[in-house]
């Protein structure tokens, strides 16, 4: 079978690095620390579970740079309110990259 050719739209899976889970667990614990859910003013943030490095998140491919090398920006779909923007990441099975899902 073909693989399948990057898209805008596509769906994707992302293993998160450990650089990314450092940086979306300080951006939720910074938003518990301020205490700004308290005062109920409807603004939204960075909350969700914790991110461990090579954790896997469904992501949409929003930009395809350059299909000979399959470098792709993607906006992963975290476990929570927030997302994480993957820049010019390749296909991979390490963290920091993404691959396709497997078939059911």
């Amino acid at each position: 079978m073909a693989q399948p050719t990057p898209a805008i739209g596509r769906i994707v899976h992302y293993r998160v690095s450990e650089a990314e889970a450092d940086a979306v667990n300080r951006r939720r614990q910074d938003f518990r620390s301020s205490r700004s859910a308290d005062g109920r003013t409807g603004f939204v943030g960075h909350v969700g579970n914790r991110v461990e490095p090579g954790d896997t998140f469904p992501a949409v491919i929003v930009r395809v740079w350059d299909e000979s090398t399959v470098t792709v920006n993607l906006q992963v779909l975290m476990d929570g309110a927030d997302t994480l923007w993957a820049t010019s990441r390749a296909e991979g099975v390490e963290a920091g990259t993404w691959a396709w899902p497997g078939r059911v």
